[in-house]
């Protein structure tokens, strides 16, 4: 398992935006067991992003998507900082089925 943290600062007022063509372009993606947008509690131009993967290879693929490709170039522009806070090893959670 392969699992990925990220914080999403986004230029003021970007947040639905970015929400939406996150969740578009992350539909379907072979390997992908959660894919988590999260609004954070305290900014609202802070989105977290937590993915929980077959493998990190399986990750590394899904950048490589059709629906993934379309989606970088129209988001980057609403993005000021995009961070990786952690890489996991996801063992266990609710739903959960490897």
């Amino acid at each position: 398992m392969y699992g990925l943290i990220a914080k999403m600062t986004l230029f003021p007022g970007k947040r639905e935006e970015v929400i939406v063509l996150l969740a578009e372009s992350s539909a379907n993606m072979p390997g992908c067991f959660s894919y988590v947008i999260a609004n954070d509690a305290a900014d609202e131009n802070i989105l977290w992003v937590t993915e929980v993967w077959e493998s990190r290879a399986s990750h590394a693929a899904s950048l490589t998507l059709r629906a993934v490709q379309a989606a970088i170039p129209r988001v980057k522009p609403l993005v000021a900082k995009f961070e990786r806070v952690a890489e996991t090893e996801p063992v266990a959670g609710l739903p959960f089925e490897p």
